[in-house]
Formats: C-alpha cells, sequence, structure tokens
C-alpha cells in the first residue's frame, strides 16, 4: 500500500476536478451542451463518447477510471474490498437470476469488482451458492446474496471501526427500505440481513413500529421510504439516499478528517457525482426541468 500522504497529496489535486456546484449550473442546459460541459471539464476523460451524445458510455468511462484509482491508491485491502467486493456480489446475483430465469445477464451487470465475470461464472457452474435452489424467488435470491455480502464485508473491515460503522449504518436502511417495499405481512426475520443495530422485532412491524426510529439515525431515511411506499411510487429517493449515505456522512465531518479518511471521502463524494451526472444527463434528454432535476441531485451540499 502507498504511504497515506502521498495519496492524501494525489487526493488534493484530483478534488480540484470534483463537480460541486456546477451540476447546479448544467440543469440550466440543454442536454448536449451540459454533457459537452462534462466531458470538457475532464468527466468521462479517454471515453469513446466524447464524439457522440451517449451519456451512459460517458459515465462507465469516469466510473472504471475511478475503479482505477481505488485499485492503485487504496490505503488498505479492508477498504479496497469495502469499495469492490461489492460488485462481485451483484455481478454473481445477476448471473444467478439469469441463470434459473435462462436469460442473457449482460443488461443486469455492473463494472466487474475483484473478481471478473468469467470467474463468477466458473464458481456458479458448480450450482446456486449460499443454498439456493432452482426454485427459489427472486426475494430468496436478493436476501440471500445481500446476507453473504454483510458477513463478506464485516469479515473483511473487522479491523477497522470506522468501516465497521459505515456497514452498521447501510446495512439498517437497506433493511428498512427492504421492509417498507414488502407486501403486508411478506417480510420476515429470514430477510432481516443480522448484523444491523435495529431490531428484527422492530423491523418486521414497520411501518406500524417506525414511531420507535425517531430518536435514531435513521428517521430522516425511513420518513423518506415511507412517504414512497404511502404514495404508491417506486422508491426512487430512499435508494439515492441509502447510495449516498457514506458521501454525506463524510461531508458531516470533512473539517475532521485524518489518516485514511480523506481518501474515502473523495471516493464517495466522486461515486456520487458520477450517480448525479448519470441522473442530469437522463433528464435532460427527456426534457424535465432544471429546477426539477435540482430535487433529485444530492451531492451538492
Amino acid at each position: 500500500m502507498l504511504a497515506t500522504v502521498y495519496t492524501n497529496g494525489v487526493i488534493a489535486v484530483k478534488e480540484k476536478s470534483l463537480l460541486g456546484e456546477k451540476l447546479l449550473r448544467l440543469t440550466d442546459m440543454g442536454a448536449e451542451e451540459a454533457f459537452r460541459a462534462l466531458s470538457e471539464s475532464g468527466f468521462g476523460s479517454g471515453s469513446e463518447a466524447k464524439g457522440a451524445f451517449d451519456a451512459e458510455l460517458l459515465c462507465r468511462a469516469e466510473e472504471a477510471a475511478l475503479d482505477a484509482f481505488i485499485r492503485e491508491y487504496a490505503p488498505s485491502r479492508a477498504i479496497t474490498e469495502y469499495l469492490l467486493s461489492p460488485r462481485d456480489f451483484h455481478n454473481m446475483k445477476a448471473l444467478a437470476k439469469a441463470k434459473l430465469l435462462k436469460t442473457d445477464a449482460a443488461r443486469m451487470l455492473a463494472p466487474a469488482g475483484l473478481r471478473s465475470v468469467e470467474e463468477l461464472e466458473r464458481t456458479l457452474a458448480d450450482g446456486l451458492p449460499f443454498g439456493l435452489t432452482e426454485d427459489a424467488t427472486g426475494a430468496e435470491i436478493g436476501a440471500a446474496f445481500d446476507k453473504a455480502l454483510y458477513a463478506h464485508l464485516f469479515s473483511a473491515c473487522k479491523g477497522s471501526p470506522l468501516l465497521k460503522k459505515l456497514l452498521i449504518g447501510k446495512v439498517d436502511r437497506t433493511n428498512i427500505l427492504t421492509a417498507l417495499r414488502s407486501a403486508e405481512g411478506e417480510f420476515s426475520e429470514e430477510f432481516c440481513i443480522a448484523e444491523g443495530k435495529l431490531k428484527a422485532a422492530l423491523l418486521c412491524g414497520l411501518p406500524e413500529s417506525g414511531e420507535a426510529l425517531k430518536r435514531t439515525p435513521y428517521w430522516e431515511f425511513y420518513q423518506t421510504a415511507l412517504r414512497a411506499k404511502e404514495a404508491g411510487t417506486p422508491f426512487t429517493e430512499a435508494e439515492r439516499a441509502l447510495g449516498c449515505f457514506e458521501a454525506e456522512y463524510f461531508a458531516a465531518h470533512k473539517y475532521e478528517l485524518s489518516g485514511k479518511e480523506p481518501f474515502l471521502y473523495y471516493v464517495f463524494r466522486r461515486r456520487a457525482e458520477i450517480s448525479d451526472a448519470r441522473v442530469l444527463l437522463v433528464c435532460l434528454n427527456a426534457g424535465v426541468p432544471g429546477q426539477e432535476i435540482k430535487k433529485r441531485l444530492r451531492t451538492v451540499w
């Protein structure tokens, strides 16, 4: 691993290319104008999309560049596992679902994590993992892979109190979202990821037991998810909040960061900006008004 002081120096340079409030200004542009502005700022550097309006290709190029940065500069193996191994579980889940449904997994796959898609396919050639059977439902597959992912991450990050704290925050939010997504009576203890702080009895009782979350760090997240459930709309805002949880955690402590924390803060900010850039370009292309797009962006604190 590279020296933390050197890595933080590299990050100080890279932070200058973060988009920040520029994302807000882009909401008032046309789709192609915003695309060019992102490209000219270095976003998606080296992408084949530069000469054509391809928002997804541009964002994928930026993701690949960030992944390469993580692989080269991550200050510990635990951090590398935390940041990249979730992709392996996502891709194996996609391959498992495709195998059961006898369909192509290509559209469900994310960029490779620590293992290639070919390696994962070889693993699945011997059968479904985690005790799953051929008649498993989509919910059962999702629960099995989520449990396996977090068991792996808690083991890989056991020496890092910070990473464990972040994992607990993600587990509890994931459990809340899964519980509210479920139809009445469908969510049970078997779907709970066990490593969180919230008890299964509380989660299985949602939304009736939701008042118990009022004095916890999860109240705002719970309210966001509950509004979607009550309105019968997609859980898009809650999903985005879950995806930005780490970035917002570090943003709240940005003047206190030390050691390996600046690396994590940079990575999570960049990931959140890539997500917002994708939302921005898709919305502009669909003709969504700028003020509405601003409401959907989460990375300009």
